[in-house]
């Protein structure tokens, strides 16, 4: 299976999880899921009380300079590893 059909398979099993990971696992998966398929973090970091998009914006921009494939690669292994544990 070609990498991208294997992200996209991975990022299909991250919606039969049945119980939720914890907020840093759901923001490592948010982060390499944004680095896989978009690349290094654009636009400006939000700014007031919106700590969840902080956050978020935070985890993806700890990942600059890392190449989709590596981030891809990186969300396909993470993701089986909460499937395991989680499913």
């Amino acid at each position: 299976m070609e990498l991208q059909q294997q992200f996209e398979a991975a990022v299909a099993r991250s919606k039969e999880l049945t119980q939720r990971p914890s907020n840093e696992e759901l923001l490592r998966l948010y982060a390499l899921y944004k680095q896989g398929s978009e690349g290094d973090v654009t636009g400006d970091r939000p700014g007031g009380f919106d700590f969840k998009a902080i956050a978020k914006y935070d985890a993806w921009a700890e990942l600059k300079g890392k190449s989709k494939e590596d981030a891809m690669n990186e969300y396909i292994a993470f993701m089986d590893n909460l499937y395991h544990q989680y499913k």
